[in-house]
């Protein structure tokens, strides 16, 4: 976790050295062991330092190759090392004085554009070539690594994070009210938007080459959808899934410093931890840490008999934070500086607890199971299968399971599949039903004419100010954003779509920023492109079994983990900290943002159903309905963000103790 930083002037200005060290000197948290820059001419690229990995140690960047031709920035960490120093023929020097840096630019100059095809691992970089008079810029496979980029016809501008980009005074600093509307609906398939008009992001997965005559930006490597594997038996399928899991955690304890790892008692965190406390209790040299969340004030959200189910087996040095002593707005002046945006993470606050407890261990690598539901896949498309092929009887046997799962009536999970695809058909070529349908339609255009509801308004609009989703044309783009959704009636078509769609990589930055903050590189191993690939590729009945989500990984875990956490039906529900936390800690700040002056609001929102909503919230805690519990949310992240942006405190942080070359 470094930074990266440039600027490139197509109209041929020359670089001043002095807005470079603004850009990497704003980014001074990210990167404490060092800072360079490089310019010449219209081009200047520059670099913080966080050592991570062991080669880590002997980089110093921006780096320049022998010929001077190639200058490259990167925060990477390169996982198929080896593969790459034979294939390049860089096997006469020691592979331990081989540094990930070199080892991209020398892939660059081998297999010029094609390059982040050959590349395992999490990265972002950005080569300078000076025979083409091109920047060449990348970004890994699911966006692990930032990359945010300005762009003019004069211009371009990038960096890890978006208030360096600022540090230049032509790039104009406006709200996108796109950006906005998707965050009020929790729409993120938009994967360049950002909060603002003229910054956008690199999407994961692609490359893009920026020179005189423009940029050009194209996906090098995309998941596919039609690829199945077919293993002989559960059993062959659990050990080559433990086989892949095993090497991405092993390829991400690559580390110079203490490491440690997120254990939260869930199936994802718990599976990292012990595979990765397995792999280090082999070199004997390092012991793990882990750090948890625990509650005693709200036991429904407090994970310790998991917990200490996988901490009793020892190998581990554990740490906890108190998560029901923080306020979802504690520290949220610091949390915005790095962030630059409004986030949807409710309890990002208790992350920002936990990274601070592990900078003080001295830890500067993190493991994370995030999101492992994700790349395995709970499966349940499967269930719309078995119903186009009339499997009912395999389907009553995975509903069943489901419904104890769930605590739900099997009857009552079953029924929706028999009507859509047992008794619907049938019907639906009845004169009568068809009589029935149209006769419905027009009894509810007679209910709601001269009404402003309508029989086609999309639930989430009720939040909004109607003449601002008339004035962007919001409708319309979020029609056409979710028709890809709706051919997802398969397992892997929605497997595809979760690992697909932009909610990762946003995630994935916002957490990157917390991390930032306190000089700590988080990896995640479910988000190793091997392992992704082989989870879409499973069939079906390796994701969802009699009920048993994720049930491939669940037998993988066999003997590593113990049975009370490999067999939990149960998830855990933070839903009740954040409810704590807002109604107990920030009742007072809540009643100003809502019910107070809506100045800064009620261009964007239904001031009168905001305090509906509101209304039912305070009355009914944590028993109201989740999405109205997460549109106070997102409602007062987006209002302190627009005040902390009005107050002009963005990018006015102090950095000190600077090198520069």
């Amino acid at each position: 976790m470094s930074a990266i930083a440039g600027i490139y002037y197509l109209d041929n200005r020359q670089v001043d050295r002095a807005d470079l060290v603004k850009m990497t000197d704003i980014l001074a948290h990210r990167g404490p062991d060092g800072s360079n820059v490089w310019t010449k001419g219209a081009i200047g690229i520059g670099h913080r330092m966080l050592w991570t990995t062991p080669e880590s140690l002997l980089e110093t960047l921006p780096l320049v190759n022998e010929t001077g031709e190639l200058v490259i920035t990167a925060d990477a960490r390169i996982d198929n090392r080896d593969e790459l120093i034979e294939a390049l023929e860089l096997t006469q020097r020691p592979a331990e004085k081989i540094t990930d840096t070199e080892l991209i630019l020398a892939a660059y100059e081998r297999w010029g554009e094609e390059c982040p095809k050959h590349l395992l691992g999490d990265f972002a970089f950005a080569i300078w070539d000076g025979r083409k008079q091109e920047l060449f810029c990348a970004r890994d496979h699911f966006g692990v690594k930032p990359f945010y980029y300005y762009c003019s016809d004069k211009t371009f501008i990038f960096a890890t994070e978006i208030k360096a980009i600022f540090c230049l005074s032509e790039v104009p600093n406006q709200i996108n009210e796109i950006r906005i509307a998707d965050y009020l609906v929790s729409n993120f398939d938009d994967k360049t938007i950002t909060s603002y008009q003229d910054i956008l992001r690199l999407p994961p997965a692609h490359r893009m080459i920026v020179s005189h005559i423009g940029k050009q930006l194209e996906p090098y490597w995309c998941l596919d959808p039609t690829r199945e594997i077919r293993l002989t038996s559960n059993e062959e399928y659990a050990e080559k899934f433990l086989e892949l899991l095993t090497e991405a955690v092993r390829c991400r304890l690559r580390s110079a410093f203490p490491i440690g790892s997120a254990l939260s008692g869930g199936l994802d965190s718990s599976f990292i931890s012990c595979i990765a406390r397995d792999i280090l209790n082999e070199d004997g040299t390092k012991k793990l840490h882990t750090f948890s969340a625990i509650f005693d004030k709200l036991p429904q959200c407090d994970e310790r008999p998991y917990i200490n189910a996988v901490l009793n087996q020892g190998g581990f040095e554990p740490h906890y934070i108190y998560g029901d002593e923080s306020s979802p707005l504690e520290n949220i002046k610091d949390i915005f500086w790095h962030q630059d945006e409004a986030f949807f993470a409710p309890n990002l606050s208790m992350t920002w607890s936990i990274q601070e407890t592990i900078q003080k261990q001295g830890v500067r690598i993190q493991l994370e199971g995030f999101d492992g539901d994700s790349t395995v896949s709970y499966g349940f498309g499967y269930l719309h299968e078995l119903a186009q092929e009339r499997r009912w009887l395999a389907l009553a046997i995975q509903i069943r399971g489901l419904a104890r799962s769930y605590n739900e009536s099997a009857g009552k999970l079953l029924w929706p599949y028999l009507w859509a695809y047992g008794l619907k058909p049938k019907i639906s070529n009845s004169p009568v039903f068809n009589l029935g349908q149209r006769l419905w339609r027009v009894l509810l255009r007679g209910l709601f004419k001269g009404s402003s509801q309508s029989t086609e308004q999309p639930t989430w609009s009720k939040i909004f100010n109607p003449e601002f989703i008339e004035r962007i044309g919001f409708s319309e783009r979020y029609r056409t954003l979710q028709l890809a959704q709706r051919d997802a009636r398969t397992a892997r078509k929605e497997h595809y779509h979760t690992l697909n769609n932009g909610l990762l990589p946003f995630a994935l930055e916002v957490l990157d920023k917390v991390s930032g903050a306190y000089g700590i590189e988080t990896r995640y191993p479910f988000w190793d492109k091997r392992l992704v690939e082989f989870c879409l590729a499973l069939p079906a009945e390796q994701k969802l079994d009699q009920g048993w989500s994720r049930i491939v990984m669940r037998r993988a875990m066999t003997a590593i983990l113990p049975a009370k956490v490999q067999w939990r039906r149960d998830k855990s529900n933070f839903l009740p900290n954040l409810c704590h936390g807002l109604l107990n800690r920030d009742r007072e700040c809540l009643n100003d943002l809502i019910l107070g002056d809506p100045n800064s609001l009620e261009k964007y929102v239904n001031i009168t159903a905001l305090h509906e909503i509101y209304h039912q919230f305070i009355s009914q805690k944590s028993l109201a309905a989740p999405q109205d519990i997460y549109t106070i949310w997102k409602v007062t992240s987006l209002t302190l963000w627009l005040q902390y942006k009005e107050s002009k405190q963005l990018n006015k942080k102090e950095v000190k103790g600077v090198i520069t070359m």
